[in-house]
């Protein structure tokens, strides 16, 4: 256990307050992560081949619970610490891919809210982004040129510098508007113009609802709508890497809720929308992006109101007759994830009993046969080969561990022999219809 020493105390208070809460901590997953190496393997390949200008779209399939949200937030951070730009967003009621309503718009400006890198992962990246860039640009015209700052000659290299990058991404769909864009901020910039840069800002965050309204603020006669929002993630994805970045990863999660979609024809318009996505990486349409979407195994296979109701959409992704439970091709554009064993499930309560031991200051009480009896008890529940998720396992055994903190005259196998303990378990069993409309994600 001296590795859970290294964790710091306020990492400990997030990861636990989270686990316990039923969401997925932004900070500190590498602490806490087991299983999974396969997939994380997997998805770091893809990583590595956006890197060199391709694209990738996976889906991450799971139930509720299962580890979806987990596995997304770890490439997150393996991502970031390869010099990604990272973006992710949960899908809503008021957030699709497709809408009439501005519901694709808004994904969008959720996206483009939560721009994370390295040195900013909590979101809101996008100013410190092109600030960076106009500065790395400068700097590098001084070390070429050996000019001072201030120079005439130094603004002209830098403005070829900045003309380039904003040439190559003009070559794109809507890219000749994106570099006019670039450039206005650039200007702005230079000549410390606060009021042009935040309304490019609000271009590229897609807050101009009217094209009226941005051609009197910034002269261009065009802004992002609902129908063309992806073709602008294309464009940052390339300026971002034009920008000394290796490329930009897209995270989107929930996809249940284009599922839920009561009107057929508007589920039918995401699904078109998303067909369109899947197709733009898988071609080469798209550079130095990747995609990753999360969903139910309800979601996916459904073939009244799931993703595969789509044909399009089913033909491309169904599992071939090979690949089967414990054989998975993780190659392939779904990605399934299998229950963690109960060997895994020791490994990771063995961590955060380290863990929370060392956060609040006791020596730890719980033996390693201790965890082997909650682990076994929680496997041997009714249902559990089927319904057991890590979720349940792990709020369970954080609970454990604030209770005998709490109470030191009480023990754990008194704690698991509690009628209240076994009514809980035997209340959790629920398929997966049950949990279609859980709040809670990890």
């Amino acid at each position: 256990m001296d590795e859970q020493k290294k964790v710091p105390r306020r990492i400990s208070q997030t990861v636990l307050n989270s686990l316990k809460g039923g969401v997925v901590p932004r900070i500190g997953l590498p602490y806490i992560t087991v299983g999974r190496r396969s997939e994380i393997e997997a998805l770091l390949h893809d990583v590595d081949i956006i890197s060199e200008g391709g694209a990738s779209f996976r889906f991450i399939v799971g139930r509720y619970g299962s580890g979806k949200s987990f596995l997304l937030q770890t490439i997150r951070s393996y991502a970031m610490d390869r010099g990604f730009i990272v973006a992710d967003a949960d899908l809503s009621p008021e957030r699709r891919l497709q809408g009439t309503k501005g519901q694709g718009l808004a994904t969008y400006r959720e996206l483009i809210s939560n721009l994370s890198t390295k040195t900013k992962p909590e979101g809101g990246a996008l100013t410190l982004l092109l600030d960076r860039w106009i500065s790395a640009v400068q700097s590098e015209a001084v070390q070429e040129t050996g000019l001072a700052p201030g120079d005439p000659a130094l603004t002209a290299a830098a403005d070829r510098k900045i003309y380039a990058v904003t040439a190559s991404v003009s070559e794109l769909v809507h890219g000749f508007e994106f570099a006019r864009l670039l450039s206005a901020y650039y200007q702005a910039y230079v000549n410390g113009d606060d009021l042009t840069k935040a309304k490019v800002v609000r271009w590229f965050r897609g807050e101009y609802a009217l094209k009226s309204e941005a051609k009197e603020a910034l002269g261009v006669n065009i802004i992002i709508t609902d129908e063309d929002w992806y073709d602008y993630l294309k464009l940052f994805a390339v300026f971002f890497r034009l920008a000394g970045y290796k490329g930009m990863m897209i995270m989107i999660d929930e996809l249940v809720n284009i599922y839920k979609i009561p009107h057929t024809v508007t589920r039918q318009y995401n699904y078109e929308k998303l067909l369109t996505m899947y197709n733009d990486t898988l071609q080469g349409k798209a550079r130095y992006l990747g995609v990753l979407m999360g969903c139910t195994p309800q979601a996916l296979e459904d073939k009244r109101r799931g993703i595969y109701s789509y044909e399009a959409l089913r033909s491309r992704l169904a599992e071939g007759r090979f690949s089967k439970p414990g054989a998975r091709d993780l190659l392939a554009p779904v990605i399934r994830l299998e229950a963690l064993t109960a060997e895994e499930m020791l490994v990771l309560c063995e961590k955060l009993a380290g863990m929370h031991s060392d956060l609040y200051g006791y020596g730890r009480k719980v033996t390693t046969e201790e965890l082997a009896g909650f682990i076994k008890t929680e496997y041997s529940r009714i249902g559990a080969d089927q319904n057991i998720t890590p979720r349940e396992v792990i709020r369970d055994f954080i609970e454990l561990l604030d209770l005998l903190y709490q109470h030191p005259d009480t023990d754990i196998a008194s704690l698991l022999g509690s009628e209240e303990f076994s009514y809980a378990k035997s209340e959790a069993v629920s398929d997966e219809t049950d949990a279609g409309y859980a709040e809670f994600k990890i």
